[in-house]
């Protein structure tokens, strides 16, 4: 009864395909360029990272964690689950995987902030953008790796491509959702004072919104480390690779090993990341 729909099937597949064909062949100058700009940003915080002695890097953690929170407990869980990842030895991974979600949160938030706020200062811009993030955040990984992957050639580039794609929706959300939620008696005020355009972004504005768009670049982090096994299968280094090895040598031990390694760099980020508690006075 349906045979009528599917012999005259949209090719929408041989569309897209033929898309990234007529890509590679006008444009590959275009995306070697990129691919050799964001390779050597990956490859140069790798390598700065790599040069601190663990030890100092160790310490340097715990002392960041500490005059962000005031927290003994979160300086002395860094430097035990640091030393943890050391003992298992996956810390040269460890700092490649760090290097990709640095890399791939300040892509996001130089692209995703900004489109953030011109969302929010003109709705047809939020209008346009929702269907284009909707699909960024729910169709599979594995659907984006293969034009990445043919476009940029295997490595860590497309690995980070893929990551920025899954994760900028966050801090795009995030942030019209904080500019937006500014008061309007705050504006109205800033303006009433005479404060230009620019002044009512940055004074007002964005102060406002910060703790929102702090929670969006948290959860850009987050979503980029999630993306490190499925970037290792496209070449990227770092604590993705072993467990794509221990899956395809059915290695338990090195799985969970890596897969623990993870989850320790998961919580340590999402607790330095966030939003320090506001103290209270004594007395209360």
């Amino acid at each position: 009864m349906l045979d009528w729909i599917t012999d005259h099937k949209i090719p929408l597949g041989l569309w897209l395909r033929d898309f990234v064909n007529q890509l590679t062949t006008h444009g590959q100058n275009v995306f070697d360029t990129i691919s050799l700009v964001l390779g050597s940003l990956i490859d140069g915080l790798t390598s700065l990272l790599s040069a601190v002695p663990p030890l100092v890097f160790i310490l340097l953690v715990a002392g960041g964690a500490w005059l962000l929170h005031r927290s003994l407990a979160l300086a002395g869980f860094a430097i035990l689950s640091l030393l943890l990842i050391v003992n298992l030895g996956y810390w040269t991974e460890t700092i490649q995987t760090l290097s990709l979600v640095f890399c791939a949160t300040l892509v996001c938030v130089v692209i995703g902030v900004p489109l953030g706020i011109a969302a929010a200062h003109r709705p047809w811009v939020y209008t346009a953008l929702r269907p284009f993030l909707d699909l960024m955040q729910t169709i599979p990984t594995f659907v984006y790796l293969i034009p990445t992957l043919v476009l940029f050639g295997l490595g860590a580039v497309p690995g980070l491509i893929s990551t920025v794609i899954f994760a900028v929706p966050a801090p795009i959300r995030l942030t019209y959702l904080g500019i937006s939620a500014v008061p309007v008696s705050l504006r109205e005020a800033a303006s009433a004072f005479g404060a230009t355009k620019r002044q009512l972004l940055f004074k007002v504005e964005l102060p406002h919104a910060l703790p929102t768009i702090m929670a969006g670049v948290t959860q850009c982090i987050m979503l980029s480390l999630s993306m490190v096994v499925i970037a290792a299968l496209v070449g990227a280094d770092g604590l993705g690779k072993p467990v794509v090895r221990a899956l395809n040598t059915v290695n338990i031990g090195m799985g969970f090993e890596a897969g623990l390694a993870i989850v320790i760099l998961a919580i340590l980020l999402d607790r330095i990341c966030k939003a320090p508690e506001p103290r209270r006075a004594k007395g209360r």
